[in-house]
């Protein structure tokens, strides 16, 4: 599966452009195939991401600030989520993800 990365580019916050361009980083430097979507672009693709994101999972007020990621259809988290599971090295089971160490020592 692809990582989809739900992106703003004209986003006014330094904040979430920063935010955006970690995880995108991230995904390249680990060479873990991934798009990024951008909400900005596509009106349809916003409106798929606000109603994918569980419930549970959404802010309490507004709508769900990028970036969002998601494994294929899959929701996986935000920003904060992706942060605390890169911070704790389980980035890869966070996007449902083999690790690369496993991957690679596959035939």
């Amino acid at each position: 599966m692809v990582i989809r990365v739900f992106i703003a580019s004209s986003s006014g916050f330094v904040a979430i452009k920063k935010q955006q361009q970690d995880v995108v980083r991230f995904l390249e430097a680990n060479k873990i195939e991934s798009e990024e979507v951008d909400l900005t672009m596509s009106e349809e693709q916003r409106q798929w991401m606000y109603k994918t994101i569980p419930p549970e999972k959404k802010p309490a007020r507004g709508n769900p600030l990028p970036p969002q990621i998601f494994n294929g259809d899959r929701y996986c988290a935000d920003y904060d989520s992706f942060f605390a599971s890169k911070e704790s090295n389980t980035v890869f089971s966070f996007l449902g993800l083999k690790s690369q160490l496993a991957s690679k020592a596959e035939p």
